[in-house]
């Protein structure tokens, strides 16, 4: 292969803006898909397969590769200008080793969602805003190919007999794909990015999704053990707070994590990770979440970190909060707090136990101390909108009182929204607790008021 490839002098290209992917480009769509098509066939003839796959990490031999098709390109015979030939080159490069038309987007860090509406559409999230692409895929059987090489990656597949599938990029993105015959118009592709390195405190700080106080609170809150549960809709920002709840546990204690599909970034050492298991191709051997949760309470954990009640495992995760297992923590998804213990007890009803309502809301009154909401808000900013303590409960109704509440004042002429985060004033219950713990909370805080 050396005699063929032409060693790439200077820097990497930067990943390719999302609006310029395809503006200096001359060729028709059919011409240029031909163009690359071919090259792809002739770099197959020309570079053994096996030698392709071992240069899938090796970062001098991919620069010698991409050289080599940069020349391919060049013997086509077909007039290009130089940004033609390095792009299409690039567009080859993605084809062999990455996701194809994708590729330039999962290398831009400030896209946090990437959504395929069929073959045709692409959408992107910037900042909390949708905004379309340039970016599309030649066919359905183009998109189908990249959908083939992300499951298969996973040991997953879709196809018309399974034709949903969630899955992880390696990168740690999760990704959901469905297909004909339940997508009616052509396959639709769903990722969800996560970054390298987790937003930390000072990043949520920095970004005004919640004030100093509040994250004293909930600083203290997590060391001297309490069970919190964060609440929010999709893409509220709830597992980038759990993250960043979970920085504050003791590296002595030992952390279990269960989770649908692995998304939580522990930056402790002593965490054992564990991750549900869709069923195989009969259909069977599927491993749920209660199951997991059952298998963490013989694990010794210390604290019990759960990445989304979604069902009937809610009742066994409030048994652990009540059982010795304080200190955990885990995401729902509603949309206030009120919600969230509304969603909990209908959850804890389909675990087919026939426990009155009256004893389901007890259970949730002692085993939950805190509920967080997060909100994505309309100009696309995150904020933590409630603080709130549960104190008890009747047979009517769990008892909460905010501590901190986030009141919107407005949007400006900017569309930018408008508010300010409030203390309430009220002195939380669990105040004695955290003295006792050697955790005094600065009764300054609980007259916090911060306009943003």
């Amino acid at each position: 292969m050396a005699d063929q490839t032409l060693v790439m002098t200077g820097p990497p290209r930067p990943p390719i803006a999302t609006a310029e992917i395809r503006s200096s480009l001359h060729l028709a769509d059919t011409a240029r898909y031909q163009l690359k098509t071919d090259v792809h066939h002739e770099l197959i003839k020309r570079v053994d397969l096996e030698e392709l796959a071992g240069l899938q990490n090796d970062a001098s031999g991919r620069s010698k590769l991409l050289a080599t098709i940069s020349q391919l390109v060049a013997e086509q015979n077909i007039p290009l200008t130089a940004a033609d030939r390095d792009s299409i080159a690039k567009e080859v490069m993605d084809e062999v080793f990455g996701l194809g038309p994708l590729e330039p987007l999962l290398n831009d860090h400030t896209i946090s969602d990437i959504l395929v509406n069929t073959y045709k559409t692409v959408y992107v999230e910037r900042r909390g805003q949708l905004e379309e692409t340039n970016v599309c895929f030649r066919d359905n059987a183009h998109l189908m190919h990249v959908i083939d090489k992300i499951v298969s990656a996973v040991g997953r597949r879709v196809d018309e007999s399974s034709p949903m599938v969630d899955a992880r990029l390696l990168d740690g993105s999760r990704v959901n794909i469905i297909i004909p015959p339940l997508a009616i118009d052509g396959p639709l592709v769903s990722i969800r990015r996560f970054g390298s390195t987790p937003l930390g405190v000072e990043d949520l700080l920095a970004k005004k999704a919640l004030t100093p106080g509040m994250m004293e609170l909930l600083k203290a809150a997590v060391k001297c053990r309490l069970n919190i549960v964060v609440s929010g809709g999709t893409g509220a920002g709830k597992t980038t707070l759990l993250n960043v709840l979970s920085g504050f546990i003791s590296p002595d204690e030992r952390i279990v994590t269960i989770e649908d599909s692995a998304e939580l970034q522990i930056k402790q050492r002593h965490v054992g990770r564990l991750e549900c298991r869709p069923p195989n191709l009969e259909g069977k051997g599927a491993i749920r979440q209660r199951e997991l949760v059952i298998n963490a309470l013989r694990m010794r954990p210390d604290r019990i970190i759960l990445g989304e009640i979604r069902g009937e495992e809610c009742l066994d995760m409030l048994q652990a909060m009540n059982t010795g297992h304080d200190g955990s923590i885990t995401t729902i998804h509603a949309n206030t707090p009120r919600d969230a213990i509304a969603r909990m007890e209908t959850m804890t009803m389909m675990g087919n136990i026939a426990l009155p309502e009256k004893a389901i809301k007890a259970q949730i009154a002692s085993a939950v101390h805190l509920i967080i909401q997060a909100s994505r808000l309309s100009d696309g900013t995150r904020r933590i909108t409630h603080i709130s303590e549960i104190t008890g409960a009747t047979s009517d109704i769990v008892s909460m009182q905010d501590l901190f509440l986030f009141e919107k004042r407005g949007v400006d002429s900017n569309g930018r929204v408008k508010g300010r985060f409030v203390a309430t004033g009220v002195v939380p219950s669990f105040d004695e607790k955290l003295k006792a713990a050697g955790i005094p909370l600065p009764m300054s805080i609980l007259n916090e008021v911060v306009e943003v």
